[in-house]
C-alpha cells in the first residue's frame, strides 16, 4: 500500500459520511417536493443519476 492509499483509506470514512449527506440532502427535498413519494423508486432513480454524473465527472478528471 503506497501512501496515497494510505491517505485515501485513512479518509474512507470522512468519503462515506460525504457521499450519505449527498443522498440524504436529495432524498429530503425530493420528499418535500413529492409529499406520496415512493422511497425506493426515488432512491433507485436517485442512485442512477449519481452513478450518471460520476461516470462524467471520472471522464473530465482522465480527460476522456
Amino acid at each position: 500500500m503506497n501512501i496515497i492509499d494510505k491517505e485515501l483509506e485513512k479518509r474512507r470514512g470522512e468519503i462515506h459520511f460525504g457521499l450519505e449527506v449527498l443522498y440524504n440532502l436529495n432524498m429530503r427535498i425530493t420528499g418535500w417536493d413529492i409529499p406520496e413519494l415512493n422511497d425506493k423508486e426515488a432512491s433507485k432513480k436517485l442512485f442512477k443519476i449519481i452513478d450518471e454524473e460520476l461516470a462524467k465527472l471520472k471522464k473530465e478528471v482522465n480527460g476522456d
